[in-house]
């Protein structure tokens, strides 16, 4: 081979392992990236479901304390009554 062939040999296997190196390290990152998106993900999981149990618990309070709330302005309102009549 003559001097410009090696030349470009050596300009394209440095190239070549340059590109390999990056494109290594690279894969690497984005191996880490998704491990933490999925780590991510997984406590907003957590989240939703927790924040699905309070509301449910909040919803099957809220008829039991509505129904308490209306006996209870039911009977204020005849107290009242009963006292404006006396």
């Amino acid at each position: 081979m003559d001097n410009a062939s090696e030349t470009l040999l050596i300009v394209v296997s440095t190239t070549l392992t340059v590109l390999l190196i990056l494109l290594i390290w690279a894969m690497v990152y984005v191996i880490k990236l998704l491990k933490q998106i999925r780590r991510i993900s997984d406590k907003a999981e957590t989240v939703v479901d927790s924040v699905e149990t309070a509301a449910s618990t909040f919803q099957k309070a809220a008829a039991p304390t509505a129904i308490l709330s209306l006996i209870s302005n039911i009977v204020d309102k005849a107290t009242q009554s009963r006292k404006g009549k006396d």
